[in-house]
């Protein structure tokens, strides 16, 4: 545990990534700023000190990765002719939900003040589902003028049917219940690969 008063380097990633494990471990229920401070290994008004309280700090979880996975989308670009088509968009989509993603989507679905705040920040420009569905329409794109993705895929459309199938995945998915992935493996190789 950290001592009072001595700074805890990367506060939030480490709040962030125990609040993932007592998700995942716990279910959504069991996550209160005590169970993330004490997970954590820090003092118990750390949360608190950078978060106005638990609302906020989930919706801050949500949002950062969101943005962590946007910035997986947007290196897409850089792997258009390397690997496999469907192994880079899976590469990019399954980050969604590592870390008990559908907990957190779901655990912030059901906290009205942080869903607002999720919904206000994506409003104002936070990257999330809309970067990462432009993100894989341009390497789609990319990848149809290498000749590695079939002309008559419609890459907006597929774009849009990967991120739509995986918010609906991360939004039905409870701890527990199947594992989403195969499903969005399989979406993916039929959207791609014809």
């Amino acid at each position: 545990m950290s001592p009072r008063g001595v700074a805890t380097p990367d506060v939030r990633e480490r709040l962030f990534a125990a609040a993932e494990r007592v998700v995942e471990r716990d279910g959504p229920g069991a996550l209160t700023s005590r169970a993330v401070t004490t997970e954590a290994g820090c003092a118990k008004g750390l949360l608190h000190t950078h978060f106005a309280g638990l609302d906020e700090f989930v919706a801050e979880l949500c949002l950062d990765r969101f943005a962590r996975t946007a910035v997986k989308g947007r290196a897409l670009s850089g792997l258009a002719g390397q690997g496999t088509v469907p192994g880079n968009l899976e590469a990019v989509v399954l980050a969604l939900f590592a870390s008990g993603g559908p907990a957190i989507s779901g655990l912030a679905m059901t906290r009205p003040a942080a869903a607002v705040r999720v919904r206000e920040a994506l409003e104002a420009g936070a990257p999330g589902f809309t970067a990462i569905q432009e993100a894989i329409t341009d390497y789609l794109k990319d990848e149809q003028d290498r000749g590695r993705v079939a002309p008559t895929v419609d890459a907006p459309t597929a774009a849009l049917a990967i991120v739509g199938t995986a918010h609906h995945l991360l939004m039905t998915t409870w701890p527990g219940a199947p594992d989403p992935r195969p499903a969005m493996t399989r979406l993916v190789a039929a959207l791609v690969e014809g």
